[in-house]
């Protein structure tokens, strides 16, 4: 049951809350992996990966809150706790403890093509059933792949 009623059929309601419930765990775990990583770095280029994972997690957590709000606008509940991100995310584990340099740009390069390939798929999803959705997701890809450029550039 929904508080909030919206003008998208049940059908296309589930499809677009699955697609903004996906990418809502997503998001979420790549903030919290950029944070994890920009805690633990160490390197020669110790200061500059340090301030890009600090962009990549304020970009998550803008898109996180924006995904959030348009679920709850459509009349789906959005859901980040801890249990429904881990079970749900596309990004692989962080290993514990100091991370070299190059190493944190691979984690963070991975991680944000898994949830570049998945946001990917949701933007063909959300196409019909709503376009106001689908252009959420268009935008929040575009910054991700902006932040994978950037650290694939890191690497080159």
């Amino acid at each position: 049951m929904s508080v909030v009623k919206s003008s998208l059929s049940e059908a296309d309601r589930k499809t677009v809350g699955d697609a903004l419930q996906g990418a809502l765990v997503d998001l979420v775990d790549l903030g919290l992996v950029a944070k994890q990583v920009h805690w633990n770095v160490v390197g020669p280029r110790f200061r500059s990966i340090h301030l890009q994972l600090d962009e990549v997690v304020v970009t998550a957590r803008q898109h996180s809150d924006v995904v959030a709000e348009r679920a709850s606008a459509i009349g789906v509940n959005p859901d980040g706790r801890a249990a429904s991100v881990a079970s749900g995310s596309a990004i692989g584990d962080v290993p514990s403890g100091w991370i070299k340099d190059t190493e944190a740009v691979k984690i963070l390069v991975d991680a944000l093509v898994a949830v570049i390939a998945r946001m990917r798929e949701r933007i063909v999803a959300t196409d019909e059933p709503d376009p106001v959705t689908q252009d959420i997701l268009i935008g929040l890809t575009a910054d991700l792949e902006k932040h994978a450029w950037m650290f694939q550039a890191e690497s080159a």
